[in-house]
């Protein structure tokens, strides 16, 4: 992992990095010259900050339960203490929770869907700012989905906190306008990772109904999404600010 990269000599946290999305991510940030904090309730985290050592880049491993605020507060502290700075944050951690109409869902799983998706984010930015805003400058990209601009019946909690999480990130964006602080969001549509396998192997109907909603035919792969989200953490995107960034093969404009 040599040469002149995007985000070159900079400092990347991303979280949910074990796999899919995050692991790319993580990945992504290495290869464009970044070293890169990895974290995950995931011990599969630890393997991705290996490879990216393996492959000349530096990396390390923090476990962080997102819907922890203590937890993030530590992880967001220990990538400066291990790296000297923060550059670049991927808050990236969530998950759709178990899916049902709007009167079947829990309020046990609502809590949890929305600590998960929306609170934790709030939690991230929290921490993340204040560090960057010491160091005069930064970037942050929150995945949010598809889910976030528009309705998914079966999963009410999962598109409230995706919608709310755009409302959060251009509020933050807003108040960071002027200060060198750039916050935007990332709508990823059907991607090819392991959560979304899982999911698919419970009924082949399931892939034939995601794919018919592809324009394109087929699902996106991590990669496709990591590289969204290190351009926006890059100074190539030094005047998008608050964006919903979309990059789903076109699902969403249909």
């Amino acid at each position: 992992m040599t040469g002149a990269g995007l985000v070159q000599g900079k400092v990347a946290l991303v979280t949910g990095a074990a796999q899919g999305i995050g692991r790319a991510s993580a990945l992504a940030f290495a290869r464009e010259g970044a070293r890169v904090m990895v974290s995950d309730t995931n011990p599969a985290g630890e393997s991705v900050a290996k490879e990216i050592a393996q492959a000349g880049g530096d990396a390390a491993f923090l476990r962080c339960d997102v819907t922890r605020e203590g937890e993030i507060e530590t992880l967001v502290l220990g990538t400066v203490e291990r790296f000297g700075r923060l550059d670049c944050a991927h808050n990236n951690a969530g998950g759709p929770g178990i899916g049902g109409a709007v009167h079947q869902i829990t309020s046990e799983d609502w809590s949890h869907v929305i600590a998960l998706n929306l609170t934790s984010v709030f939690h991230c930015l929290k921490y993340e700012i204040p560090i960057m805003l010491k160091q005069g400058g930064g970037a942050i990209v929150n995945t949010a989905s598809g889910a976030g601009l528009i309705a998914v019946p079966g999963l009410a909690h999962y598109a409230a906190a995706k919608h709310g999480l755009l409302g959060l990130t251009k509020t933050a964006a807003l108040e960071n306008a002027r200060t060198g602080v750039r916050i935007n969001a990332i709508c990823p549509g059907s991607v090819d990772t392991p959560a979304l396998r899982v999911h698919i192997a419970k009924d082949p109907r399931i892939e034939k109904a995601i794919l018919a909603s592809q324009p394109g035919g087929r699902l996106g792969t991590p990669d496709e999404i990591a590289q969204a989200v290190v351009w926006l953490c890059s100074d190539r995107a030094s005047f998008v600010h608050g964006e919903s960034f979309v990059v789903d093969g076109g699902a969403v404009m249909r």
